[in-house]
């Protein structure tokens, strides 16, 4: 399928068929798929969690307001993470990536203020998110991708250690009955020619 067919078929789930489950085969190759995400000079500062214990499940719904549904309905949940330790990051990269990514790092972020390092390091989660997203509908899997969490509760629920939670994605395969796909309920966009400029 073209990506213009798979983008124009793809939505946000509302509602997930709970006696479904994505094959574990599928599942490490999307976790694969996120290994290999892009972000400015290689970063990689993130970690992914997926979580598919019911009960682990259940703890996540709980701290996820109106979302609650969804996440107990789907497959898995996947919660991405950023990290929170400059100094871990900073050692990463030191010991993973050329020379060259590490000096642009300490002569245009480095100087600059902790949250403002921080901001960055988050922004380079968000590039794997949009990956993410067409990976699952190029293997039709359905996904919901989520703010609508306590981060927080996440972070303790999940025993984090030096990343925080930013969002997370719930996956699995549609209700046929959701009326959000794009067949029952056609996607509003903006016309193109308000979004798109050609200079």
């Amino acid at each position: 399928m073209r990506f213009l067919d798979l983008a124009k078929n793809r939505y946000t789930t509302k509602n997930y068929n709970p006696d479904r489950k994505i094959p574990a085969e599928k599942i490490e190759e999307l976790k694969e798929i996120l290994q290999l995400s892009p972000s400015s000079i290689n970063s990689q500062s993130w970690k992914f969690l997926f979580v598919s214990d019911e009960n682990k499940k259940r703890e996540l719904a709980d701290a996820s307001y109106w979302n609650a549904q969804r996440i107990n309905e789907a497959s898995h949940l996947v919660v991405f993470t950023a990290i929170d330790d400059i100094a871990k990051f900073e050692r990463q990269i030191k010991e993973n990536l050329p020379e060259g990514a590490v000096n642009y790092y300490n002569k245009f972020l480095k100087p600059k203020e902790e949250a403002e390092i921080k901001s960055w390091l988050q922004h380079q989660v968000y590039l794997s998110l949009g990956f993410f997203l067409s990976a699952c509908a190029s293997m039709e899997i359905d996904s919901t991708p989520m703010e609508g969490i306590q981060n927080e509760e996440y972070d303790r629920i999940l025993q984090l250690d030096s990343y925080k939670t930013l969002f997370s994605v719930a996956i699995g395969y549609r209700n046929p009955e959701d009326r959000n796909q794009p067949s029952l309920n056609p996607k509003l966009r903006l016309p193109l020619e308000q979004v798109i400029q050609s200079i």
